[in-house]
């Protein structure tokens, strides 16, 4: 079929360009071996795979992973994002430049959030992740025989959405379901009654979900895993991976069994190396023992699994812009409708969601819809896995029932920071409102977060303590929307970088509040962009800042979160 004859809004642009495959695995792979992309190489590319050069230099220059100069012997990257921010990694940064600033084998470069929050200030050393204080032993390393590959961090106690324990055999839900002793509609029916919803950011309902997917027209269906969480602050999906592989995966086949698909993929951030590891450990083991393969447990039905890793980006985390990447296009969004339930990767009717949502189905399978809804506080269901850092005692991933508070979380992660008082808290990521210090009792739950003008979002609660410049922390978080927005959108790429350099300019004349003509020029832009921007990166971007002008009113003034445009996202995430 062709886009043309079906008059598909949102993708006409694409008909009859680069039908794939996608080159972005080869690109991958050659970075992989030779850390760069030289001109020989692509031209090499180009005559083997038929494509032209124009294509594959507009991949190149929209993905900020790739590049086509050689690297220095040493490629330093520290991360400048909100929580390494408020763990002094500006003045790190510095100390950096000024012992290896000279250095000819070190390229020292600030990056966006590297997904170690909970080590900020976090960098990495020829892609290997660790904390600032590691830097030097880690470049003396790479300066002699080399970095290593680092373990992915876990932990040996079982999270308490993990229904397996200690020695017992895995992947039950799907045995049953391809054995036929589980029927499709009823593990669709069973997420409905949980009140799952989607933890990527929106919350859609999982099991509606899976059911419009199911009664998607299409005889080929695709089923992805987005593990690209990518936002300051958010790293929960990385720890999941790391102790759960076989949930995650289990959920992503139950998913492809439900809907009718016999290809899944994880799509992981390309930071994320030792969990890729993990997870690639994971499919081959059950490729060997047969979970999946031509006969599936034998079923007789093929599951097959891959990873795709993402060549960079905050963008891709948007569920359509994910699928321009997978399909070897820019990662800019669609505009929606179509939803990639009905026309997904390559067209086909989509199943998407996130490493959280897929970790949780097993066990909601394996004890009930009631026991999922009686773990949640007061009218909340389930449990919810949060990224807790910046100005904690013990920045880390916690596990606890949907519905606990502010300050609840706070204390679990050892309290503010010399027990000082909190100033804000970003409950819900990057793209989340601030609240206030009267506002720590409010339950982390979708409904609850969004009446009082914030969201829950990534599962992200990044704290300030007392004495924060607000405006500039909420700058720093519009600086990361501004650099990541794809540009497809004049809203977007233009609004961001103008309310950023306002902003800067404040900041930089010494000043941390506006007057009453910064105020107006800010709120048109913020109405501007959340209005009329096609997804939720430049819908939210400008949020977190106007809560803080709210804020300097008392807190309930910040304004109403838009809401992103889509199923499971933030943006479609």
């Amino acid at each position: 079929m062709t886009l043309s004859a079906n008059r598909v809004p949102g993708v006409e642009a694409r008909a009859g360009k680069f039908p794939g495959p996608s080159l972005i695995p080869e690109l991958n792979a050659i970075q992989a071996r030779l850390g760069w992309l030289p001109r020989e190489e692509l031209e090499q590319l180009a005559r083997e795979t038929r494509r032209p050069r124009y294509e594959i230099e507009g991949l190149i220059s929209f993905y900020p992973h790739f590049r086509t100069t050689p690297p220095a012997k040493v490629s330093l990257h520290v991360c400048h994002d909100l929580s390494c921010w408020l763990r002094s990694a500006d003045d790190r940064i510095a100390e950096l430049r000024e012992r290896y600033g000279e250095d000819t084998d070190v390229e020292l470069v600030e990056v966006s959030c590297l997904g170690r929050c909970d080590v900020a200030p976090a960098a990495a050393v020829n892609e290997r992740p660790a904390p600032v204080a590691d830097v030097d032993a880690l470049v003396t390393a790479a300066r002699d025989t080399g970095t290593g590959e680092a373990e992915a961090a876990s932990r040996t106690e079982p999270w308490p959405n993990d229904p397996y324990p200690a020695g017992a055999e895995r992947y039950a839900s799907l045995r049953a379901l391809l054995a036929g002793d589980l029927a499709a509609e009823d593990v669709v029916a069973t997420l409905e009654a949980s009140g799952l919803r989607g933890m990527g950011g929106a919350g859609f309902p999982t099991g509606r979900k899976w059911g419009l997917v199911a009664g998607a027209e299409g005889d080929l269906k695709y089923a992805i895993c987005n593990a690209d969480e990518s936002e300051p602050g958010t790293f929960k999906d990385r720890q999941i991976l790391a102790d759960q592989p076989h949930l995650v995966l289990e959920g992503l086949l139950l998913g492809m069994a439900v809907i009718g698909a016999e290809l899944g993929w994880v799509f992981i951030r390309h930071e994320y190396g030792p969990e890729e590891r993990v997870l690639r450990a994971e499919i081959d083991a059950l490729r060997e023992a047969g979970v999946i393969g031509p006969d599936a447990c034998g079923s007789g039905r093929r599951l097959e699994l891959d990873v795709f890793v993402s060549p960079g980006g905050y963008i891709l985390g948007e569920e359509t812009a994910l699928l321009e990447c997978m399909e070897g296009h820019r990662g800019e969004p669609r505009n929606k409708p179509p939803f990639p339930g009905g026309y997904g990767l390559h067209g086909r009717p989509t199943l998407i969601n996130s490493v959280e949502t897929f970790a949780d189905v097993p066990v909601i399978l394996q004890r009930g819809a009631d026991w999922w809804g009686e773990q949640g506080k007061g009218d909340s269901v389930g449990w919810k896995f949060f990224a807790v850092s910046g100005h904690v005692e013990h920045p880390g991933v916690y596990c606890v029932p949907m519905g606990t508070t502010v300050r609840e979380l706070i204390d679990q992660a050892g309290g503010v920071l010399g027990g000082a008082a909190v100033e804000a808290v970003q409950p819900g990521g990057a793209s989340s409102n601030f609240i206030g210090p009267d506002q720590l009792d409010l339950a982390l739950d979708f409904g609850t977060l969004a009446e009082a003008g914030t969201m829950l979002g990534s599962g992200a609660l990044v704290v300030l303590a007392e004495g924060t410049d607000l405006l500039a922390a909420s700058t720093n978080v519009l600086r990361f929307f501004r650099n990541e927005s794809c540009g497809k959108c004049v809203p977007c790429r233009v609004g961001s970088t103008k309310a950023h350099t306002l902003l800067s300019g404040v900041l930089d004349s010494g000043s941390s509040t506006l007057d009453e003509t910064q105020r107006a020029r800010i709120l048109q832009l913020e109405e501007a962009m959340r209005k009329t921007s096609i997804c939720g990166l430049g819908q939210v971007a400008l949020g977190p800042v106007v809560s803080v002008l709210g804020l300097d009113k008392g807190g309930a003034a910040a304004r109403e979160q838009p809401r992103p445009g889509g199923p499971e996202g933030q943006p479609d995430r």
